[in-house]
């Protein structure tokens, strides 16, 4: 698998300095990523939060109001 940043790619190389990671699978990873220009960082990709109802108070979203079915009307 090919870094994906700088970063990544520099935190591999401490790891391989640390000796946590093998020289063969850093070299992979390298070899993979060849050439390439990388980005210094990578960002999460923003997805859309489930659950969430644009302008509505928090109190109003946790209380869910049911429709009565026809009030009976007492007679006298």
């Amino acid at each position: 698998m090919p870094f994906k940043s700088k970063a990544q790619r520099r935190k591999f190389a401490e790891l391989l300095v640390k000796g946590e990671i093998s020289p063969e699978t850093f070299e992979e990873w390298n070899r993979e990523t060849g050439k390439a220009k990388l980005p210094e960082h990578v960002k999460p990709s923003k997805r859309p939060k489930r659950g969430k109802v644009k302008g509505r108070p928090q109190a109003q979203r946790r209380r869910r109001t049911r429709k009565k079915a026809g009030r009976r009307r007492k007679s006298s």
